[in-house]
């Protein structure tokens, strides 16, 4: 077998257009139908890229003579173990970078629901308004109510669209070609991000307390304003949360695919 038929094998293995390995690969489309076409072949550098990209030798795509070497092409020994396409893969990244999103905002709901209740209950300890205090924790009581009906409405939907992939939690998988190094190049593109929205988060948190401390020193007579301000730190923890619940659920979804950490062989 020559390296365009290998090539060629290797691509639809992984479930990838040429479009997408050239993407990759950072090359026009062309070359790689030039590659595949065996009108010519990729310098060493990118023989060691396509190498690491599949996950097979260099000695693989160079030499005719060995046919089935690595990335389990052959069909030889069949394992027990669930397979996990490039396809499903780029699906799961997929559905949990939408669900992130989605999960850390009805987070946020859940942390800002308290705030109208607790603003009208301080309004309604204040005459000139004239709001009665059953009116005041009745409205209350409703908005803290729909925001978390909200939330849990997002929680099971999302729950619902990631249902297909509990397997990768609970249970030890093999992945097809490329698909350990797709991820492992994805999570190295995100580890910035993701040390970032940690700092953001974890900032965001500890800063929250200080509006409440500050009433506390120049303003604790005025309740309406001090809970007011209670309200601004539940508003800023919120964004926090939103911040460290994002990052970690996409975290998370590279550490299920490469099975690290929490996820790893050992701890299934």
């Amino acid at each position: 077998m020559i390296f365009a038929d290998k090539l060629i094998r290797l691509r639809k293995k992984a479930g990838w257009s040429q479009e997408e390995l050239a993407e990759q690969m950072n090359v026009s489309r062309q070359s790689v139908s030039k590659w595949e076409g065996a009108q010519s072949v990729p310098d060493l550098e990118k023989i060691i890229r396509l190498s690491e990209l599949f996950g097979v030798s260099t000695d693989y795509l160079l030499k005719n003579e060995i046919e089935d070497a690595g990335c389990d092409i052959s069909s030889g020994e069949v394992s027990a173990l669930r397979r996990v396409s490039m396809e499903e893969a780029k699906s799961f990244l997929s559905v949990k970078a939408t669900t992130s999103k989605s999960i850390a905002s009805a987070t946020f709901l859940c942390v800002l629901s308290p705030i109208c209740l607790l603003i009208l209950g301080a309004v309604s300890e204040v005459s000139e308004y004239g709001l009665a205090d059953n009116v005041a924790v009745g409205l209350g009581m409703i908005i803290l109510l729909i925001f978390i009906t909200i939330a849990v409405a997002v929680f099971i939907s999302s729950g619902r669209k990631t249902a297909e992939f509990d397997y990768l939690e609970k249970e030890i998988f093999e992945t097809e070609c490329g698909v350990r190094e797709m991820v492992s190049e994805r999570k190295t593109q995100y580890s910035a991000t993701y040390t970032r929205n940690n700092i953001i988060g974890a900032a965001l948190c500890i800063m929250a307390l200080i509006p409440f401390f500050g009433m506390v020193v120049f303003n604790d007579k005025n309740q309406l304003l001090l809970i007011i301000m209670i309200s601004f730190s539940f508003v800023l923890a919120g964004i926090g949360v939103f911040f460290f619940v994002r990052s970690g659920i996409v975290w998370a979804s590279y550490e299920k695919l490469l099975q690290e950490g929490d996820y790893s062989k050992a701890k299934k």
